[in-house]
């Protein structure tokens, strides 16, 4: 007997019954034979058992050494083959990682130990007294080569439940035990557990459901990089577990880059910067709620600005809706059931009430509140509205993960006519925002996850609607299967900034679930009542969060009509302290954001201090300038001599002689003002 499977070329290979991945790899050459990691399973089969259960868990990367099933279309994963390889490799090291440990602190506890975007992480329980630091990670690092070194193999065997229960209870690894409790409780009970797989590497074994490389030998440059506490299963209640970081490539090169990258986004650390520039701080009596300096709320309000000139030539009409709502609403809407667990609730007159995690049905109640006509559809709906989610305090994280949320929210209430064009007209406008701080864009369309609302009907209609779109503008995008809203498809938009990190921004999300649950209505051309189409749309995101990402994008160099302070006036001398004034009051009149420092400190200092709070243009008054009625201008980061002189050489050759006028027109021409109008950009740099 023979199987066949599909090569990534369409082609065909045939191989014996019981082939493997490993066997596959041969049969198509020596050179992939050597070079095989593992095996991805992307499809195809007959519907028998094996093929089935590969359909529900298994499509992905496997072992080489397991079997094939018949009809499968395959790929051999090798170091070439991008983030799978990488996260194959990963976890191999994490399981080298536990491996390590175990011998250098016998009676360790194991938890889990998976691959994460950017390297992987392994959870232990140490004996009592035993603690870990940074500084034992030199003798973990070389037991870990030992065990890569000796290409130790990982070897897979499937036993049943009982026995792999029995062997952790032995061993006292309680964690295990668990985990296999829980897989035991979430089978079907139509199709109850049996067995279990455990992966062996040299003296090593875990519950693991896999994959792994063929051996250690997979894991190339590899760096443990941080210690951190973290509760067994998230729950606060449980065990703190200690959390060895670490990250792993197939080169040295590509390590030492990442580690570059790393370097980089310390020293961008928003949080860092915030405090140095003054922008917001955090306070334990309002954790993971922001505090916004009169510096941080310039930015703030900027963008604000921006948000809502853009939105208002855009057709969206600007509301505002409580914060405060009958529990029942989140009933109705399906947040009760999917997000009761992230949200804050209180009493009211005896009555449950809980603060928004989302503004959706608050904007429906708008548009429910009077009787609705096709002639007045779309209505656009856009609110700075402010969400409560409660994030648990081990993932806060400065801006990037607040509880208290100001979303740049919409929701457009549509017929079923114009969805293609208002999820095209979102998308354009998304591309413009972006355009403004150079983010290039990635399109990613999500689509049903496993736990749901609304038929298959609605959604099968709303993730076709949404690739119509993005078809019918010629855009490409990447799908992310399972990974759409509980009602309904999305569209992300992704950008990258300027140290290559990526960030999922914007959303465009079609629901067809809400207004039925709502009973929404509009009455039609036909004088009948029609049920409309809603669009949620978020474009920053988050203010909180866009702004942290922006000073790290930035590196607190914010573009200059973000700037919270444009320019700073610099006195040499007392004698011109009358005419510093006057120069710092004009420019406050004419809009220009300016400070004045007049100290008694040298003009050395006071340029170097300007030059930590990153202020774009340092303006020099000495003697020359009262006469002559300038200023001389120094801008932000020029590598001059900054000796204490006299007058316009005060900041060396960086200083520019200039008028009041003109050094008004030079920030106006450089971007002093909030940049509304500008043209939408697809993410091929055309205008759209």
């Amino acid at each position: 007997m023979s199987i066949t499977v599909t090569l990534p070329d369409g082609n065909s290979l045939e191989l014996a019954d019981g082939a493997t991945g490993a066997d596959a790899a041969a049969a198509i050459g020596p050179g992939l034979a050597r070079a095989a990691l593992a095996v991805e399973l992307v499809g195809g089969g007959e519907p028998n058992a094996e093929t089935v259960a590969v359909a529900r868990h298994e499509l992905g990367v496997r072992d080489l050494a397991r079997p094939l099933p018949d009809g499968a279309a395959i790929a051999i994963v090798t170091k070439g083959s991008g983030q799978a390889a990488l996260e194959l490799m990963r976890h191999d090291a994490a399981h080298v990682l536990a491996t390590a440990v175990m011998e250098l602190y016998p009676g360790v506890k194991i938890s889990i130990g998976p691959a994460i975007e950017n390297g992987f992480y392994y959870d232990f329980e140490f004996p009592d007294g035993v603690s870990i630091s940074e500084a034992d990670f030199a003798a973990i690092e070389e037991h870990m080569r030992v065990h890569i070194k000796s290409a130790e193999p990982f070897e897979r065997v499937d036993i049943p439940v009982a026995q792999a229960r029995e062997r952790f209870v032995t061993e006292g690894q309680d964690y295990k035990v668990e985990l296999i409790d829980d897989l035991v409780s979430a089978a079907d009970s139509h199709t109850p557990l049996e067995t279990v797989s455990l992966y062996t590497n040299g003296p090593f074994t875990d519950l693991c459901r896999g994959p792994h490389a063929p051996s250690t030998a997979s894991v190339g440059a590899f760096k443990l990089q941080s210690v951190a506490g973290a509760y067994w299963r998230g729950d606060s209640t449980r065990t703190m577990l200690t959390r060895i970081y670490g990250t792993a490539f197939f080169s040295k090169q590509e390590l030492q880059e990442h580690l570059e990258r790393l370097e980089q986004a310390l020293a961008r650390d928003h949080r860092k910067l915030g405090r140095e520039l003054g922008l917001f701080f955090f306070s334990d009596l309002s954790p993971g709620s922001p505090f916004w300096t009169p510096a941080g709320m310039v930015i703030w309000n900027g963008l604000t600005e921006l948000w809502r000139a853009e939105n208002r030539k855009r057709g969206y009409r600007e509301v505002s809706t409580p914060i405060l709502y009958d529990a029942e609403l989140w009933k109705q809407s399906g947040h009760w059931e999917k997000y009761r667990d992230n949200m804050y609730f209180t009493e009211v007159e005896e009555r449950p009430m809980g603060l928004k995690p989302m503004n959706c049905p608050a904007h429906i109640q708008i548009y429910k509140e009077q009787r609705r006509s096709y002639r007045e559809l779309p209505i656009r709906y856009s609110e700075a509205g402010l969400v409560h989610r409660h994030e648990p305090s081990g993932v806060l994280h400065g801006l990037l993960r607040v509880r208290h949320i100001t979303q740049d929210d919409a929701h457009i209430f549509c017929t079923e006519e114009q969805v293609q064009s208002e999820v095209v007209e979102c998308l354009r406008f998304g591309f413009a925002i972006y355009e403004l701080f150079g983010f290039p864009v990635r399109l990613e369309l999500s689509t049903r996850p496993d736990q749901r609302i609304g038929s298959e009907e609605l959604w099968d209609r709303a993730e076709g609607a949404l690739e119509g779109a993005l078809r019918s503008e010629g855009l490409e995008f990447e799908l992310n299967p399972g990974d759409g809203a509980f009602y309904g498809p999305k569209i992300d938009l992704h950008m990258t900034d300027s140290i290559g990190r990526s960030w999922q921004l914007g959303t465009v999300q079609l629901d067809y679930s809400m207004p039925e649950r709502f009973d929404l209505k509009y009455t039609g051309a036909d004088n009948a009542e029609h049920r409309p189409v809603m669009i949620h749309r978020a474009l920053l995101g988050s203010f909180e969060r866009f702004i942290g990402i922006l000073i790290e994008h930035y590196a607190g160099e914010l573009p200059l009509w973000l700037a919270p302070v444009q320019a700073i006036v610099l006195t040499v001398s007392e004698r011109v302290r009358a005419y510093a004034e006057s120069v710092s009051d004009e420019l406050l009149q004419r809009g220009i954001r300016a400070e004045l420092d007049e100290r008694d400190e040298s003009i050395g200092r006071k340029v170097r201090e300007a030059e930590l709070r990153k202020i774009p243009f340092m303006l020099v008054i000495g003697g020359r300038e009262a006469e002559q009625g300038t200023v001389a201008v120094r801008e932000h980061g020029s590598r001059r001599d900054d000796q204490e002189r006299s007058g316009a050489q005060a900041s060396g050759e960086a200083a520019e002689a200039l008028t009041i006028d003109q050094f008004v027109a030079r920030v106006l021409d450089a971007g002093g003002a909030v940049p509304v109008g500008r043209p939408s950009q697809a993410p091929d740099g055309h205008e759209v």
